[in-house]
Parts: structure tokens; sequence; C-alpha cells
């Protein structure tokens, strides 16, 4: 990936999430960041998550887009299913201190939201976190992630 899709997010939410997908979107595109919604495109109440997040966690794995966003009701479903996918590291975010040691420590590349527990004003705090954390890669830290990747091998 190319330094300047750094700056290219993608980002997908079912029916519980979509409306708190919506705002974030804007909020990307306000500070310059590049988005890519892989889905919902509409409001629709029978949708399933992993339509929108396994798609999009491909992407991130593929480094097709520098990191992602998935939004469900509670964001554990996004979780769960972000995590089926090879080379993602994602988790559930509630506070401001996972959003960015995540990344800073596991290399989390995917952070998942609750549409229906996560605020708007709480969302854009630990999106950008989340953004503009960068992975410190200590020799412990490289050490836990090999031993996460032996994992997906097997």
């Amino acid at each position: 990936m190319s330094e300047n899709s750094s700056n290219k997010i993608g980002i997908c939410a079912d029916h519980g999430g979509f409306e708190l997908k919506e705002k974030i979107k804007s909020f990307l595109n306000i500070n310059n960041f590049e988005c890519v919604d892989f889905g919902a495109t509409e409001l629709n109440s029978a949708d399933d998550f992993p339509d929108f997040v396994i798609p999009l966690a491909k992407a991130v794995a593929n480094r097709e887009v520098f990191r992602g966003i998935a939004i469900c009701g509670s964001g554990v479903g996004a979780c769960v299913a972000a995590n089926k996918i090879s080379g993602i590291r994602a988790a559930l975010i509630t506070d401001y201190f996972s959003a960015h040691q995540g990344v800073e420590d596991d290399d989390m590349n995917l952070i998942c939201l609750g549409g229906r527990v996560t605020g708007f004003a709480s969302a854009e705090e630990l999106v950008l976190a989340f953004l503009n954390a960068k992975f410190i890669g200590a020799e412990r830290h490289l050490r836990r992630l090999e031993k996460i990747k032996k994992s997906e091998k097997n």
C-alpha cells in the first residue's frame, strides 16, 4: 500500500449501525480521510452484518484500505465476523485508551462500534484515536503477533 493510501478507510454497517455509519462517513471526509463504503447503502431492517463486515475485513486484510470501521447494533457481531478473516485484528472499542492502545500494541486494523450504544461524539473520539495511532512494534508486540499469525494457519 502506498503512503497516500493511509487515508483510505473502509466502513460498513448493518441496520443497527446505519445511522452512525452515515455520520462517521461525513466526519471522516471533513477530517481528510477517503471513505470507502462497503454497505449497507440504505436502511433495511432485514439486512445481515456479515454481508458487509466480511467484504470490509477482506479489503483491510488485502490492504485495499488502510483500516476499517465496522458497526452493528452492539458491535459484538461485527467483531466476531471480522475476526474470522485471516490477518484481521478487530476489537469492539468503547473507550479512548483502547482505541489507540489496540493499534500501538496489538496492530489492531479494524475497529468495531455499536450503533445502538455508542454516541456520535464518542464515536468521533474513538475513530480519530484509532486512525491516528501507530503500531509501536516493540519486540514483545512482534513476538505476540507472530504467535497470533501462527494460530491463523492452523
